[in-house]
Formats: C-alpha cells, sequence, structure tokens
C-alpha cells in the first residue's frame, strides 16, 4: 500500500484549505494511498475538509510566526524562537528523520514546514513543497536585521530547495530564491449555495442581508457589541464571541459547513489569507478585509482578489468602531466579476500521482 505523508503548518487555517483538496483529489485517483496527516491543526477541521481516509498524528513542525494578534506579529520574539529551533540544526533534522524513517512513507508533502523538507532529505524520502508562501519569505523581512538572521535564512532556503518541486500555489508570493518551484492553479472547494436554508434558519426579512465574519485560524475578537445597528444587515460570528445581539448570530450554531455558509452570504468580513479569499474568489462573495500591511504574503493576495470580486481595505479604527457599512454598500453597487476556477488540486494531484506510478 503506498503511504503518504502529509506535513501541514497551523499557523492559521489556509494550509488546511489548499491541502485538503489535493489528498482528496489524489486518493481518487489512488483509491488504495494510505495517508498520513501531522499538524496541530483542529481535528474537527480535519475531519471537515479532509474526504478520505486518515491517520492523524497530533504534532507542530513549525509555527510560522509569533504573533500578538491575527494581523500583528511579534518579530523579536519570532526570531529567538528561530534561535531556539536552529541553535542545533543538524541534530533536530537528524532527530526528524528518524521519526520518518519510522513512518516508512513513499512521499511528504508538506505545507510548508521546512524542518519536514530537511529531514526527509536526510531520510532519503522524496518530498515535495506546496503552498502559497514559504517561511524564508515571511521570515526575513521582519528579521534581517536581528543577530543570526542570515544564517536561520540559509538554513531554511537549503531545506525548501532540497526538495523534488515546489508547487507554488497561485496566488502566491514570488519565491525567486527557490530554484525548484513551479506554479499551479488557485486552490479551493468552493461551497454550495444555500440561500433559501439559511434566510429559512435565520428567518430574515425580505431584503436583509448577511455579512459573515472570519477573521481566520487566530483569535482576533472584535468590540462588535459596540457597533451601531444596521438596519438590513444580519451578522454571523463565532460562537466564541458570544455576542447577545438581535442583529447577531453565532454561526456555528447553525449546522452548515462553512465553505456553504460563506457561499451563502452576501459578503465576508475577514483578514487577508488564502483560505477565505480563495473561496470567496470562487463563489463571488464581495470581501472586506483588515488591514495587514506589514503581512509580506498581502499584497499578493489583495491583488489577485481584486479581479474576481468586489473588496476594499477597513482601517483598524473602523472596525472598533463598526463603521462599515458604507463599505459594504459600496460593494454590493459595484458591478459582478468572473468568478476564479480553481483548478490547482487537479495541477497538484496530476503532479504527486506520478510518484507512485
Amino acid at each position: 500500500m503506498p503511504h503518504l505523508l502529509v506535513d501541514i503548518s497551523s499557523h492559521g487555517y489556509g494550509h488546511v484549505s489548499q491541502t485538503a483538496p489535493v489528498v482528496n483529489e489524489l486518493v481518487r485517483r489512488i483509491p488504495e494511498l494510505r495517508v498520513t496527516l501531522r499538524t496541530g491543526a483542529p481535528a474537527a477541521l480535519l475531519a471537515q475538509r479532509f474526504e478520505c481516509r486518515y491517520e492523524h498524528i497530533p504534532l507542530e513542525l513549525d509555527f510560522g510566526m509569533k504573533m500578538a494578534s491575527a494581523v500583528e506579529v511579534r518579530a523579536a520574539a519570532s526570531h529567538l524562537a528561530y534561535q531556539e529551533l536552529h541553535s542545533d540544526w543538524a541534530g533536530r533534522v537528524a532527530h526528524e528523520a528518524r521519526a520518518m524513517r519510522d513512518l516508512q512513507p513513499d512521499l511528504l508533502l508538506a505545507n510548508v514546514p521546512y524542518l519536514s523538507l530537511a529531514a526527509a532529505k536526510h531520510a532519503g524520502v522524496r518530498a515535495v513543497g506546496m503552498c502559497s508562501l514559504n517561511w524564508a519569505d515571511i521570515y526575513l523581512p521582519y528579521c534581517a536585521e536581528l543577530s543570526g538572521s542570515t544564517e536561520i535564512h540559509r538554513q531554511m532556503l537549503a531545506a525548501y530547495n532540497s526538495v523534488d518541486a515546489f508547487l507554488r500555489i497561485q496566488p502566491a508570493m514570488p519565491m525567486a530564491d527557490l530554484d525548484r518551484a513551479r506554479s499551479i492553479s488557485p486552490i479551493a472547494k468552493p461551497g454550495r449555495v444555500r440561500r433559501t436554508e439559511l434566510a429559512e434558519c435565520l428567518q430574515l426579512c425580505a431584503g436583509e442581508r448577511c455579512v459573515l465574519v472570519a477573521m481566520g485560524g487566530m483569535e482576533y475578537r472584535l468590540p462588535v457589541e459596540d457597533w451601531p445597528h444596521h438596519p438590513g444587515i444580519r451578522w454571523l460570528l463565532p460562537a466564541s464571541w458570544a455576542v447577545v445581539r438581535s442583529d447577531m448570530v453565532a454561526f456555528d450554531a447553525l449546522d452548515l459547513p462553512f465553505s456553504d455558509l460563506l457561499a451563502s452570504c452576501d459578503a465576508v468580513l475577514t483578514k487577508p489569507g488564502y483560505g477565505t479569499f480563495a473561496e470567496a474568489a470562487c463563489v463571488g462573495v464581495p470581501v472586506l478585509y483588515a488591514s495587514r500591511g506589514d503581512w509580506p504574503e498581502s499584497q499578493f493576495l489583495v491583488e489577485w482578489l481584486q479581479r474576481y470580486v468586489p473588496c476594499h481595505e477597513v482601517t483598524n479604527e473602523q472596525l472598533r468602531a463598526g463603521k462599515i457599512a458604507e463599505l459594504l454598500e459600496s460593494l454590493w453597487a459595484a458591478p459582478s466579476l468572473p468568478v476564479c476556477h480553481p483548478l490547482g488540486a487537479l495541477d497538484a494531484a496530476e503532479h504527486l500521482s506520478g510518484y507512485f506510478a
């Protein structure tokens, strides 16, 4: 039985949303494929996204960047954590290589922990990287001036360049330093439009609009209790925010998959991130996105999103005050754009299936 080992970053949910459609498609092509997932992402998220059988080993092989919030990076703390990770880099790689040999995979697919890729090289396991970003290109802009960053960055790049291939999922960072990068189409699993069910569940009035507030896989609590009431808008919020207001509903209780919920709403308020941006672009849902100006990936995500749906940045001040109704009205008044067709899972599965021929 061929064995695919899949290592996934748990820095946000976008890495899971990129990886699951690829693995699902690959298993459709190779039904006997055994799949092992190693990630710190929530088990419930994995169950929702992966349609195949898999073994889950809860394990965090990277941390991305240390965050003060979903949109604020702690650069100094991140650098200290990377110094610790790289303090005995060769020993750490050898340790992870032993663990990988014990699993006996035929191929590693990593999105996008570079320690896994370095370990695969050491263990003699063929490896493919896949993502719209890599941690070397995220780390350097924040930490280039800090002591020791040059060697850390060199080791990151060496790991990423040890792969058989790196599948650069559009929209992506340029990744000019990756020798084996090849671009593939966007990856997403668009939801089904279930507006009638949603309207019945929420008892929406005629003309009432729904706005999904989904700030990604990291806690980013907005002071929505203090927002002004906007007649004609129903806000769908995470249940963990515990908001009690007649115009605000916990979307977790609606018994709809997140992708279907997004596809059934009139707009989504989020932060720049691959998963929500890609799914919105595939179903034509307008996007308001929080300012995340210093995140190196943001400009590439936003420039891409603008081709597919009406979208607009919202400042932190506007978010705190809830002054976003006019921005939403401008999105709803904008002309429709051609939706995105996500063919990247097919591209990636076609490439990966060659390793099991």
